[in-house]
């Protein structure tokens, strides 16, 4: 439910992400969505019962908690990319440092990466000051032109649906530790890169301004 006081800024960055989508390739502009979730890492009591012909594989359902990991997903929807990574935090050190590796390694000869992510608190340029000397943090927010989904709008992030499709395929089962997760991690950001796998966005702003003209404020003429 979006508060009315906060429909004509949900508005104006749904429809400025909607636009950012619109654009076309451009390898000096690179569009990067990116996003992350935390995974429980399970760890199990008792050895599962194996495969047997005609019976699924059976766990107890006691099991222990090993804490919490983060994954991060950096997804390149007009390319068909998209690169998963694991950390044992989600803080703003950890965010800078992702985006320090967007920069100066995956798009080194980019003059600008347009980033699309949500308004988590850790999400910002200011985080980069918090991780590196001033001089360095600045060469890094240069390189960025940022897109901000709305509130309550988290699913205009195509990285979102990267993750949601890694929810369901790879995360939806008992995961001991950070080793396994980034081997299953991995493993499933290998079997979308060989299918070819694309993000097909269709959704525009003129379908937004009939779909969802209830979002929209209202004009006294």
């Amino acid at each position: 439910m979006i508060p009315p006081e906060q429909s004509a800024d949900f508005v104006f960055h749904m429809e400025d992400v909607l636009d950012v989508y619109t654009r076309s390739p451009d390898p000096r502009r690179p569009l990067v969505c990116m996003d992350e979730v935390s995974k429980q890492l399970v760890g199990e009591v008792r050895p599962p019962l194996p495969l047997r012909p005609g019976d699924p594989e059976r766990y107890d359902a006691e099991y222990v908690r090993n804490g919490v990991a983060n994954i991060f997903a950096v997804c390149e929807p007009l390319l068909g990319r998209r690169e998963f990574t694991v950390t044992d935090r989600r803080t703003k050190i950890d965010w800078a440092y992702l985006i320090k590796d967007l920069v100066d390694v995956r798009h080194s000869q980019a003059e600008k990466i347009v980033l699309v992510m949500d308004q988590l608190n850790t999400h910002d340029p200011a985080s980069l000051y918090e991780a590196f000397p001033p001089a360095e943090a600045k060469r890094i927010a240069d390189k960025l032109e940022i897109h901000h989904t709305p509130k309550h709008g988290s699913w205009l992030n195509i990285a979102e649906i990267e993750l949601s499709i890694l929810s369901r395929q790879c995360l939806d089962q008992r995961i001991p530790d950070v080793s396994t997760l980034k081997q299953e991690v991995h493993a499933h950001q290998n079997r979308r890169d060989a299918l070819g796998s694309h993000v097909n966005w269709r959704f525009t702003t003129a379908d937004a301004r009939i779909k969802l003209k209830r979002l929209y404020p209202s004009i006294d003429d």
